[in-house]
């Protein structure tokens, strides 16, 4: 099965399975994260520990568990604002939106994950179809989060726009035969600092509260307070509780409208806090 409940399933299990996506990437390991929209569509999936890369239940060459020996973790889905997923460009459609070999390239997903590297090459199944490009000095962020920094080596981002399924087990069952043997390329472990952990577990404690449909006044304060003392340019989860906020109708959201307002004078936030704020649609007194 595929989606949000099927990938969870896979991270309570905490034992090895395989996520495949829309073009036929099967990513295998052990999966610890996923950071969702509100729809619970997935936008980020991360693996920790010994990890391979497969298409059609055959590794792919080079990326095996010797190689991805500290984990893997992608974004999903398509870019902001541009129709094609990446999976269906055309050579020329890449070329024109800068997704080509030695070119420096942002690239911004829906839902806020964004991925900024030079492109060093590309992966593609026997049809030609992308399975995943190669960045070197690549960041990935999720608003203040940083998911992979340029230090740890090569970032492999697997391409699909959706996931299409999530099962216990490997997909290639060599690839986790031969785990004795010690890691040679990929040896940066890693690390999200404390801060990082503090953030992103800020975060799940808003998913969860969207998820269970269980808001307090008091918890979103909390989280709120925290934010603005540690967090001072995260701009997306000020908007998440601020969403939670208006949807049931409590006080703080005009505290927590008025902080977003003056975040905007950031003028590389103004555009997307102004979208945020468009999507929830807020009418506050």
């Amino acid at each position: 099965s595929g989606g949000y409940e099927a990938i969870k399933k896979l991270i309570d299990s905490k034992n090895l399975g395989t996520i495949e996506l829309s073009t036929g990437i099967q990513i295998s390991g052990v999966f610890t994260n996923i950071i969702s929209d509100e729809h619970n569509h997935p936008l980020y999936i991360q693996t920790k520990g010994p990890t391979a890369l497969a298409n059609r239940d055959k590794e792919l060459i080079g990326h095996s568990t010797n190689y991805h020996s500290e984990g893997f973790g992608s974004p999903v889905g398509k870019l902001k604002g541009i129709n094609i997923p990446i999976e269906n460009m055309s050579p020329r459609d890449l070329e024109a939106y800068g997704i080509y070999e030695g070119k420096k390239v942002t690239l911004d997903f829906d839902g806020g994950i964004k991925v900024e590297g030079e492109v060093i090459t590309g992966t593609r199944d026997l049809k030609g179809k992308i399975l995943l490009i190669s960045f070197r000095n690549c960041k990935v962020t999720y608003s203040d989060l940083v998911l992979f920094h340029p230090d740890w080596g090569i970032y492999d981002m697997a391409i699909g726009v959706e996931v299409v399924s999530a099962f216990a087990g490997p997909a290639d069952s060599c690839s986790f035969e031969n785990l004795g043997q010690v890691s040679e390329t990929k040896i940066h472990k890693i690390d999200y600092s404390k801060s990082d952990l503090e953030l992103y577990s800020l975060y799940q404690k808003v998913r969860d509260m969207r998820n269970e449909d269980k808001v307090v006044e008091s918890d979103i304060e909390r989280v709120f307070l925290k934010l603005t003392s540690d967090f001072k340019y995260d701009w997306l989860l000020p908007i998440e509780l601020l969403e939670l906020a208006v949807k049931n109708n409590l006080e703080i959201k005009n505290t927590i409208l008025s902080y977003l307002e003056r975040l905007k004078s950031n003028r590389e936030h103004q555009v997307l806090i102004e979208n945020g704020l468009k999507l929830i649609d807020v009418e506050v007194n």
